[in-house]
């Protein structure tokens, strides 16, 4: 049973003093494909490296995480641009819209956001969006550059069941983590009314621990215990599940040719 990890950040500075066992750990749990968002240009250097050291199983984004976007977003956004032009990405993100902590950079969040879109337009890539307590602004973004070259995966999806139909109309999956074993993720209540074509599966490691993990370093290979939770919410075996988030996976970032087993 293969599976895929969409979005997680095995390069941060949690994962220093294990990563090769983190991901040792997780390939002998199925999990055999691990996509990397891009959070700013301090962490591209650890990214590539990461890349050399498994270039089968780990697949890099390019972008500016919306948290990321401050004073230096020219700055920030040209080495983005850079990136581009010299080498291939699975994608562009993660990128969006973050009001949760700080409203300050908002116009510049809604730029950066919309000049990435473009970008990913441009190389034929599909978008991974973070969303966090923005969802209208965010759909304001998409709104005006809706069209059918625009795709990709709204990371860590929390919103209401309109609001995923929205973004599924709007030619996105929705990425589900660890937040579907929580007691109050709610997403849990409707997911079964969502096609199972149109969700992966994700960890955002180190990130969002599934239970019984909450609260602690989140790791690829706890994928198995998201896989649990959205089997249950669909009535469906684990094997049918992998299996599908697998090939929606694949659908959206369809320029990484990835086999299916």
């Amino acid at each position: 049973m293969q599976l895929i990890d969409t979005h997680t950040h095995l390069y941060v500075k949690d994962f220093d003093n294990d990563q090769h066992q983190v991901i040792k750990m997780a390939l002998e749990e199925g999990v055999e494909h691990f996509f990397l968002p891009s959070i700013d240009s301090s962490y591209v250097d650890r990214m590539y490296a990461l890349e050399e050291s498994y270039p089968k199983h780990i697949h890099l984004m390019a972008g500016l995480h919306p948290t990321h976007v401050r004073e230096n977003i020219d700055e920030e956004l040209a080495k983005v641009k850079d990136q581009l032009k010299v080498r291939s990405f699975c994608a562009v993100g993660e990128i969006g819209m973050d009001l949760y902590w700080d409203k300050k950079f908002i116009k510049q969040q809604q730029a950066a956001f919309d000049q990435q879109i473009k970008w990913a337009k441009t190389y034929q890539l599909p978008i991974v969006i973070h969303c966090r307590d923005a969802f209208d602004e965010v759909f304001e973004v998409l709104e005006a550059n809706k069209a059918i070259d625009l795709y990709g995966i709204f990371h860590c999806f929390t919103g209401s069941l309109d609001q995923a139909k929205k973004a599924i109309d709007m030619n996105f999956k929705l990425g589900i983590g660890g937040v579907i074993t929580f007691k109050n993720g709610k997403i849990n209540q409707f997911l079964n009314g969502i096609p199972l074509e149109s969700i992966v599966l994700e960890t955002d490691s180190p990130y969002l621990a599934p239970v019984p993990h909450r609260g602690k370093r989140n790791e690829s290979k706890y994928l198995n215990l998201i896989l649990d939770k959205v089997a249950e919410c669909y009535g469906l075996s684990n094997q049918d599940i992998a299996l599908q988030t697998s090939i929606n996976a694949c659908n959206v970032f369809k320029n990484h040719k990835i086999k299916i087993k």
